[in-house]
């Protein structure tokens, strides 16, 4: 008996569950009935206009080549004359000595703290920006411009330095190291 109730009972639940699915389903349709009317006679309107007119593609060019002609002309990539001798004159720096550890230096970074004499020769005490003190002498080089030490005296080191002038050639500018102070 107990298994029969069970049994009836499932069968009503089933039931009521079918009879509420349908009443459901029916009163979603039912709702939802003429609700796209107006959607559907404005895309009837819209189908029932006349197209607009579009314009013809435009008349396309066919494209020129450009002809370089300038074969036989000197590339401006190229000297003018790449063999010719150079017809500048005046002083040029020396490229087969080694360079001397002071040139590294550009010049405004070098300070004078001093001369040294020994043996009738003047040497000149020079700082460099990282606290380091180097001896110098006539003949040495100093700054990033070939600037070669000409004289040493207890105030200042004189150079004669070779600066580009921009069209290949160089000339020669004096130059100072002072003493600091």
């Amino acid at each position: 008996m107990n298994f029969s109730l069970t049994n009836n009972l499932r069968k009503a639940i089933r039931t009521l569950l079918r009879v509420t699915l349908l009443v459901t389903a029916a009163l979603t349709v039912g709702c939802s009935a003429g609700v796209d009317d107006d959607l559907m006679e404005y895309v009837d309107d819209v189908k029932a206009r006349q197209g607009g007119r579009i314009d013809p593609l435009p008349q396309i060019k066919p494209y020129e080549t450009f002809r370089y002609t300038a074969e036989e002309i000197r590339s401006p990539f190229l000297p003018d004359r790449p063999n010719a001798p150079s017809s500048i004159s005046g002083p040029t720096p020396v490229q087969e000595r080694n360079k001397e550890y002071l040139e590294q230096f550009p010049l405004d970074t070098l300070m004078m703290v001093g001369t040294l004499d020994r043996k009738g020769l003047t040497f000149g005490l020079v700082r460099t920006q990282d606290g380091m003190v180097h001896r110098v002498t006539s003949g040495n080089y100093l700054g990033q411009n070939d600037g070669r030490i000409v004289a040493i005296n207890t105030a200042e080191i004189q150079l004669e330095e070779l600066v580009a002038d921009g069209i290949g050639g160089f000339y020669s500018r004096s130059a100072q190291v002072g003493l600091s102070d």
